[in-house]
């Protein structure tokens, strides 16, 4: 039975101080109500000593340390994805609820071991997916599931998006397959989450990548040809070598009664809405489409929302590990199919 926590904050540690954290700071001020920031953790002794002056709360250097010295209800996990793993089973053995970022590990088998290690401490297990907040995709996803489409038969995504040599430089753990993962593991991993969320379970993966530009172990540029069980047929692209700045992320669903084309920088505007029957809720595409310069959108307190409420008893989480799970096997099916040259099947050997 998982722990609730309903009379109180939730007490929450932020695991990791780097560029994505902010959002988990932002979000947790935002619901400040319910959560309640305890304690940092971030292995740079400058960063940590920034963050916690800022946010006025304890700083370690340890996880484990942070652990034996808080009350802590749940840990955010925004550290390198190679370390989510070590870091869910640490917390879940000591009875504490984890949030982490995507992707929720780098390996197959860490994956399945982080849903173990929760299930078996009968602690909760959520992995941030806030692009399926994103106003845009929850139509979407709603004329899908009232099967607006009809037979899907088509379905193209596009991240064309850039990542300067410089990105890399800027940490060691960076372009490294132990604890980054390439250009689908990691800046496209939103978008490959999108292909099952969508679409329904894929059956067949056929994949090549290569590193085209960048000095790092891992791709930066990928295609991806997938069939889904139902039939349909699509494909990814991926880079992060466009010319000057972060052109593209688009997805494009070809129907046999309906075509959609969501676009901008991140799926952030409905550029094309047409179904052979209408409905009420079509009006409503021109106010889901929002402006952004960040890859990232506006689903972060949303998706906290929902681990508020979870704690509380009162709901079941969006995505919780078992969900991180399916987009982890598309990822590692295509890094398969990329190596031997070959279709990979779904599922993966469990």
């Amino acid at each position: 039975m998982f722990k609730t926590v309903k009379d109180r904050k939730i007490r929450i540690a932020v695991i990791g101080c780097g560029r994505i954290s902010k959002n988990h700071f932002a979000s947790i001020e935002q619901h400040k109500d319910d959560l309640e920031l305890v304690a940092v953790c971030e292995t740079d002794p400058e960063l940590l000593e920034k963050t916690q002056k800022q946010y006025n709360v304890p700083g370690f250097n340890n996880l484990d340390k942070l652990l034996n010295e808080n009350n802590v209800d749940v840990i955010s996990i925004c550290t390198p994805s190679g370390i989510h793993p070590s870091q869910t089973i640490l917390g879940a053995k000591r009875g504490v609820h984890i949030i982490t970022e995507k992707p929720m590990a780098t390996r197959w088998r860490d994956g399945l071991a982080m849903v173990n290690a929760c299930d078996e401490a009968e602690v909760r297990l959520f992995v941030i997916k806030q692009n399926r907040k994103n106003s845009t995709l929850q139509l979407l996803k709603r004329a899908v599931e009232e099967k607006r489409f009809g037979r899907i038969n088509m379905v193209n995504l596009n991240v064309f998006w850039t990542r300067p040599q410089e990105y890399y430089d800027s940490a060691k753990w960076r372009g490294t397959w132990e604890l980054d993962g390439g250009a689908f593991m990691n800046q496209a991993s939103h978008y490959v989450d999108l292909l099952e969320w969508l679409i329904g379970p894929i059956a067949d993966i056929q994949a090549m990548t290569g590193t085209l530009a960048r000095d790092i172990e891992v791709e930066d540029t990928g295609v991806m040809n997938i069939r889904w069980r139902n039939g349909g047929m699509g494909s990814m692209c991926v880079t992060m070598l466009t010319y000057p700045k972060n052109f593209e992320g688009s997805l494009t669903i070809l129907g046999e009664k309906g075509t959609v084309r969501v676009g901008g920088v991140a799926v952030n505007e409905i550029q094309h809405w047409e179904f052979e029957k209408p409905c009420d809720y079509d009006k409503q595409i021109k106010d889901a489409s929002y402006e952004t310069t960040s890859v990232y959108g506006f689903g972060h307190p949303l998706y906290f929302k929902n681990v508020i409420d979870v704690l509380r008893g009162e709901k079941e989480p969006d995505t919780d590990g078992r969900e991180g799970l399916k987009s982890l096997e598309v990822i590692i099916a295509t890094y398969l199919s990329a190596r031997d040259g070959k279709t990979v099947s779904l599922p993966l050997e469990y």
